[in-house]
């Protein structure tokens, strides 16, 4: 019987090379948060019209306080929904 030493997989092996996060609003030097530019701040919205987390965006808490009570003011003056369905 011949002996190879080799060993091969079927599928290639899965190596996590996941993205750092970073965020947004710091690479890109904004200061202030707009509650009137709605298309925006869909980006922080998900689909039901939640506002998405930090673990998930990658902002700073800074910037994630400003953006919460932007969308939160967008809302309040009918900019955005606050309940949407199948929003983007």
């Amino acid at each position: 019987m011949a002996q190879n030493t080799d060993i091969k997989y079927l599928t290639p092996i899965a190596v996590d090379t996941k993205k750092k996060k970073y965020c947004r609003f710091k690479k890109s030097g904004i200061k202030y948060i707009d509650y009137k530019d709605a298309n925006f701040l869909l980006k922080f919205v998900n689909e039901q019209g939640k506002i998405l987390p930090r673990r998930l965006t990658g902002t700073s808490t800074k910037f994630q306080k400003k953006v919460a009570q932007a969308v939160k003011r967008a809302r309040h003056l009918a900019l955005m929904p606050y309940v949407g369905d199948l929003l983007k």
